[in-house]
Order: structure tokens, then sequence, then C-alpha cells
């Protein structure tokens, strides 16, 4: 049997009959943002987030929070689709040209994904590679980034490399890219930001020699995307994972895949469903959708898609410079007045091309989940323990809903926690 999904919903009008197209247009907040100075400017925006104020966050690089105009959209529409029993699928096609722009894409390169996690194993199973293909790493890579590859050397035999970030110039780590590729490199996935300290990776220039060697990069931009301003035509790659749950404030379970338009044929689906295809037969025949679409697959969740387009047209309306010039002004300041602290040691880069908004630090000899327990309990500071590649560091990682008193307090209760816990 076959059923012509996207026929059957243009012939149900689901968005005459329900009143719900699926727009982002009318969900604007009532309360503007002020920007009648740089201090009031921040404090609107904080005010646009149901934060509790029972303590500071400063974790966004592991979860970030939704505006309330996100959180009232996604509400809104998941009641109104319970009300008429739909799925919302047209909600996908009004919110992929907005987080399309967002990225520097074009809508037939974006696919929604549920996290970066689905969209680097979407990569990683979908490339044609063999045993003894080889896939290059950075040693900071997340799990979510890491484990496909890692999976695909259990099942197949591909071979995972690995470098290690430099913390000290642009130009050292394109050295240690570009000595680790080899006649069998296939394939390099690189961190965009790294999660553990906060690294900015020379992703244009990594593109520019992996194309001059027929190589396909793939950025895993989980910490980057919503913190800095992200381009996806300036860099150069091939493909690019989004979280929507990190630094864009976006509802849980959402992301996207940007694939290059004249790289999606040589991407082929690994999962399969309804919506991914542009026709099919029974029994032997099947035409994937010929764009980005081809890597969606089943009922999901419209609402929640939506949400993600409405955090992207928040951050828009903040202004996604201001944005990176917020965050990386309160790492600065931190990480400066962290390392005048007696006994702390900064392990963020301090180059300030290679500077974001994560500031990651130790103190002397104890152990990492002590440290943030303490400030936790203590200070009412959330952070997060670090101790990826043996690490026993604190990562902080503030955003637009922080400002510089949040950065003092955390400088006086590290220096706290150091002449109590030492």
């Amino acid at each position: 049997m076959k059923l012509d999904r996207r026929q059957f919903l243009g012939a149900l009008g689901l968005a005459a009959a329900t009143g719900c197209s699926g727009s982002v247009s009318g969900s604007r907040t009532p309360q503007a943002l002020d920007r009648s100075s740089d201090t009031a400017l921040w404090k609107s925006v904080r005010a646009a987030y149901p934060l509790s104020d029972r303590r500071i966050y400063l974790n966004t690089a592991g979860l970030g929070p939704c505006p309330a105009r996100v959180l009232h959209l996604v509400e809104t529409k998941r009641r109104e689709l319970q009300i008429e029993a739909e799925t919302g699928r047209d909600s996908f096609e009004h919110a992929r040209p907005i987080v399309a722009a967002f990225l520097g894409a074009e809508p037939d390169e974006i696919a929604f994904t549920r996290n970066a996690t689905e969209s680097n194993s979407i990569v990683a199973a979908g490339l044609d590679l063999r045993a003894g293909d080889e896939v290059l790493l950075d040693s900071h890579a997340h799990p979510g980034g890491s484990f496909p590859w890692l999976a695909l050397q259990k099942r197949l035999g591909v071979s995972v490399r690995v470098f290690t970030p430099s913390p000290r110039s642009p130009e050292e780590n394109l050295e240690r890219i570009h000595a680790a590729l080899g006649p069998r490199t296939r394939v390099v996935q690189l961190s965009h930001v790294t999660a553990p300290t906060g690294i900015l990776l020379p992703a244009r220039e990594v593109a520019a020699l992996c194309h001059d060697r027929g190589v396909w990069l793939h950025l895993d931009s989980a910490q980057a995307v919503g913190m800095l301003p992200v381009d996806v035509r300036a860099l150069g790659c091939d493909s690019l994972a989004v979280s929507g749950h990190k630094w864009l404030g976006a509802p849980h379970e959402t992301g996207a895949l940007f694939v290059r338009r004249e790289r999606v044929e040589a991407l082929a689906p690994a999962h399969a469903g309804a919506y991914s295809d542009a026709g099919y037969s029974l029994p032997d025949r099947i035409d994937w959708a010929p764009t980005a679409r081809r890597f969606e697959y089943g009922t999901r969740d419209g609402a929640a898609v939506l949400g993600l387009a409405e955090a992207c047209r928040f951050q828009d309306d903040i202004g996604r410079e201001s944005i990176a010039a917020h965050g990386t002004a309160l790492a600065d300041a931190a990480a400066e007045s962290l390392s005048a602290v007696p006994g702390v040691e900064v392990a963020s880069p301090r180059h300030p091309a290679l500077r974001t908004a994560i500031t990651t630090f130790r103190i002397r000899d104890l152990p990492a989940a002590r440290v943030f327990g303490y400030l936790l309990e203590n200070h009412a500071l959330r952070c997060r323990p670090v101790t990826e590649e043996g690490m026993q560091h604190v990562r902080v990682s503030p955003h637009v809903f922080n400002d510089r008193e949040h950065v003092d307090r955390l400088v006086a209760a590290v220096a706290d926690a150091a002449r109590t816990l030492t």
C-alpha cells in the first residue's frame, strides 16, 4: 500500500482548518528588548528567560535554557495540534528557511534532527567508508561526536585517528591536522569549538586543506552555533551538525544537519521512513528526496522544530555579533580574574583567535567533582566538572542571561574554595 503523505496533508488543508499554520511570525515577545544602553539590553535579555534566581546558571555548554517566547510558542502549538489530533508536519517547512538563513545555507540543505549526535551519526553511517579508510577526530571530541565513528570502526574496520588541539595558536592546530592527514584519510570531523576547554578550531583553513585532498570535512558545531555567528558558506565545510538545546536555547531534542547541496548524493540515508522519499512503490523502488530532507523520517514533534526556528529569531533580534562579544567579554574577565587566584590554573586558551565564551579552570590537587560540588552547594553556582582526557577541571560557560556580577561572584567563590578546600 502506498500513501503519499505530502499530498494527503495538502488536501487536508490543515492550516486553514485549524488556524495553526506553523508560522512563527506572530510569536514575538510582547516586551521588546531595551536598547537604550548596553546594560539595559542585557537586563532585558535576562528578563526574557524564566530562569530561577535561586542560583547562577553557568552551564550553557551543557544545556541552554529556552527564552519564554520559545516556550510559549512550543506549548501553544503542541496544544493546538493535540486539539486537532494532527502531527504538525507542515511546521518543518515553515521552520526550514528560518534555520537555513541563520546558518547561511539554502533550505534544501537543511535536515531537522534531534541533536548534534544524531546529525553526526547520519554523516558517519551515510558515507561510503570501508575497512582501512581513516577518519581524523580531535581528541577533545564529545561522545556524541566520537561514538558514531568508534561504532563504525568496530563494525567496518574503519581506522579512527586523533590529534590533540593546541591552546596556543590556530597555526599550531592547522599544523597538527596537516601532520595527521594520511593517504587513507577520507573524513575529518572537527569540533568547531571544543567542549572541554572552548578552543575555537580553524574550520575554514581546515576546509581548504581537506578539499585539496578530496577529504570530507564535517563540523560538530554543537558548541559554536548560538555562541558565535556561523556561516556555512564562509566555512566551506561539507556538512555541519547543530544542537538546539545548548547555546541556541531551543527545546530538547531539536537539532539540524547541514549538507552542502552538491554533496547530498554522496551521503546515503542510514535510516529511512515516511518523508525521506520522493516516491516509492513496493516491492522494489524508492527514490530519495533530492534534498537534505532525505535524512528526516517518521512522525516528529513539529512544535519543537518551530521552537528551534524561534530560538534562531530571538538571537537575530539580539544580534549575533553582540552575543559573541558579550560571551567572550565575560569569559575574558573570568579567565583574567581566576588566573590571579592563588592555586588556580586556567586551561582555556588566551589567544584571541582561539577564545570563546567557555572558561575551564582547576584548583591544584583538587578533584573536579569536589570543586563543582562546593561551588554549587555553598555559592549556588551551576558549572560543570570536566574529567575528559584525564582532566580535573571545572567549566564555566556564561551566555546572554549572565553578566559581570555573575563573573565576580564566581571568582569570589573559587577563591573561597581554594582557601577552604586546600
